[in-house]
């Protein structure tokens, strides 16, 4: 039997919360009432064979509460005249809020549109498009909307998060909510306060204009003969924010970016050279250096397919840095030591020489063994060391043509 039952019409309603048309509705007319509830009633073939059945399902849905009943009889020929539900409906949002116990909450949503509406009209739209995540903070809602009007009146303000002074906040609350205030804020805000292509929770400081922690480079001198900051001697392993990094145009001629932490303090000793501790995906702050351009950028990352699509954007803000260590002869060299890729890329890489695309195919093809990786710790040192005596001096790498 599929009648529908006094819980089916509980979750219809409960439906038409979770999807928040009901709160919507106890604010603004999105809802016509009476609203008929759909029904499934016994047909007149269960009348004759479920007829106690069909008694006991009459009497469920004619004791649920909240619901107006419209019946219907009928003249069967076995059991004579009957009297059925033909339709059920909600007669009003209060009773829709009953019938499923959200007459409480209902009421704490209305009460956070009256505060919003008075302090913050333009949020209403927010609350509208999102009645449900606006429950969920109502607690929270007085708080946010003290951050907002203190960005109304501080835009754009450059300070850090912990710089804002509103009572009963601190640093932590602002992180924690900062993908629900950036919606706000671009509600709340002039548009020529919101850098718009500062996109998502990890540039929400940028996105409106707060000072973010420094991004900090991290790279060793290879060549005792290079001038060093003052105190440091010998081949020190130095950390700068990425502007001071940029400031420094040091006179080398090479810069070698290794992933691994390992191999960047093992790195061997090279002339006129320095090694950087690398960033996976991130070189915007690399990029500020423009004296790079004038260097030769060796990239050395895993051989897998990770590595590629690294050494890839890289190449997006350095056109001519090489590829080291990420050959074929490299990895047949050390089959001993090949892992496993968690989670390969697949996608094509427009900007590797046909050397490196062809390795890179390998790999995403799976033509050695499935998910196929060397880690760049795994290469020997000597063969390390063989590889770095054999780098010619003066020559660029021409940047790889585009492939298409």
């Amino acid at each position: 039997m599929n009648w529908t039952t006094p819980a089916d019409l509980r979750t219809q309603v409960q439906r038409l919360w979770d999807r928040g048309d009901l709160m919507r509705a106890v604010v603004t007319d999105t809802t016509s009432w009476p609203l008929r509830l759909n029904l499934k009633a016994p047909s007149a073939a269960d009348l004759s064979d479920r007829f106690e059945a069909v008694r006991d399902w009459v009497r469920a849905v004619a004791d649920t509460p909240q619901v107006r009943i419209e019946w219907r009889e009928w003249n069967h020929r076995v059991q004579g005249t009957q009297r059925l539900p033909a339709a059920v409906r909600l007669d009003t949002l209060q009773d829709a809020l009953a019938f499923i116990g959200k007459a409480r909450q209902a009421q704490r949503f209305e009460a956070v549109w009256q505060q919003t509406a008075a302090a913050q009209p333009p949020l209403l739209a927010w609350l509208s498009r999102r009645p449900i995540q606006a429950l969920e903070l109502v607690d929270r809602w007085e708080r946010l909307l003290a951050i907002v009007a203190w960005l109304q009146a501080h835009p754009r303000p450059a300070v850090y998060l912990r710089q804002v002074d509103v009572p009963g906040l601190d640093s932590k609350f602002i992180e924690a909510h900062r993908g629900v205030l950036a919606e706000l804020l671009d509600l709340a805000l002039p548009p020529e306060v919101i850098e718009t292509d500062a996109t998502g929770v990890a540039r929400f400081t940028r996105r409106f204009g707060f000072l973010d922690k420094p991004v900090r480079i991290r790279f060793r001198l290879l060549d005792p003969a290079l001038p060093s900051l003052p105190g440091c001697e010998g081949l020190p392993d130095i950390t700068l924010d990425a502007a001071s990094f940029a400031a420094l145009a040091l006179p080398v001629e090479r810069v070698f970016i290794t992933e691994n932490e390992t191999n960047f303090l093992a790195f061997p000793e090279v002339a006129d050279a320095i090694v950087v501790f690398g960033a996976g995906y991130g070189w915007e702050a690399l990029s500020r250096a423009s004296w790079l351009h004038r260097c030769h950028l060796h990239y050395w990352g895993d051989i897998d397919t990770h590595g590629f699509a690294i050494l890839d954007q890289l190449r997006d803000y350095f056109p001519n840095a090489a590829s080291f260590l990420m050959d074929r002869e490299t990895l047949l060299a050390h089959r001993s030591h090949w892992g496993e890729e968690p989670d390969p890329a697949r996608h094509d890489l427009a900007r590797l020489t046909p050397e490196e695309a062809a390795v890179y195919d390998d790999l995403r093809f799976d033509r050695h063994q499935p998910r196929l990786r060397l880690e760049q710790e795994r290469v020997g040192f000597g063969w390390l060391c063989d590889r770095l005596a054999c780098i010619p001096l003066g020559a660029l790498v021409a940047p790889p043509p585009p492939r298409s």
